[in-house]
């Protein structure tokens, strides 16, 4: 590990039901533990900006989410809404069916347009190519427009489908991207060891919401 594991854990709650509290307790313990960012939905972003404001722990928010089918005006428009609102880092999901359909320049398009309002405002994006819905040929197809459009990650999973993060994935798409972009696990992560075995296999970022347990263990195993 180049970083402390910490700094490779995008501490997530993006559950529908998530309350006041329950974020505000992400909030405290992201501070604590000084993880990368909290991950969570556009509707929390202000309150998440203004309780991290003098910490280093970003602020990074989801996109088209959890489905990817909006429009992209949609896309665009919740990337300007969220950023202005204090986000940092949007995650985007990808039109999946589009991708799926052989449709490379509509797909490329709607991650272009997002990549370019995000980084107007010098926010990083990470698209979500929902890997468990795709063959390994459109997992490779996603990273490379992915990467064509302008994206600074690519991710696994929402965490919302049948599957999340595997090593097989993160290795596939590490070898698809080279340096170039980050790679970003998530889905399912809940141990240390599987943290380490995805980080080893090329991810540079982490989204769990396991995050606390995660370091505990690592802190006990050394």
């Amino acid at each position: 590990m180049d970083k402390p594991l910490a700094k490779y854990i995008d501490h997530t709650l993006l559950k529908p039901d998530a309350t006041q509290d329950q974020i505000d307790v992400l909030l405290e313990e992201a501070k604590q533990y000084d993880f990368a960012s909290v991950c969570v939905n556009p509707y929390w972003v202000e309150r998440s900006a203004a309780a991290l404001k003098d910490s280093d722990v970003e602020v990074c928010t989801v996109i088209g989410f959890p489905l990817g089918a909006n429009q992209t005006a949609l896309k665009v428009a919740e990337t300007e809404m969220t950023i202005n609102a204090g986000a940092q880092e949007v995650d985007m999901v990808i039109n999946i069916g589009e991708l799926k359909a052989g449709h490379d320049e509509q797909v490329q398009a709607d991650i272009h347009a997002v990549a370019e309002a995000a980084h107007q405002h010098q926010a990083i994006l990470k698209v979500i190519i929902e890997a468990v819905l795709l063959t390994d040929d459109e997992k490779v197809r996603a990273c490379e427009l992915s990467e064509a459009a302008g994206a600074d990650f690519v991710k696994t999973s929402t965490g919302f489908a049948a599957g999340g993060a595997t090593v097989h994935d993160v290795a596939l798409m590490r070898a698809t991207v080279g340096d170039r972009l980050g790679v970003k696990a998530a889905g399912g992560i809940h141990t240390y060891a599987e943290a380490k075995a995805l980080i080893e296999a090329g991810a540079s970022r982490l989204g769990a919401s396991a995050g606390v347990a995660i370091l505990k263990e690592a802190e006990a195993a050394k």
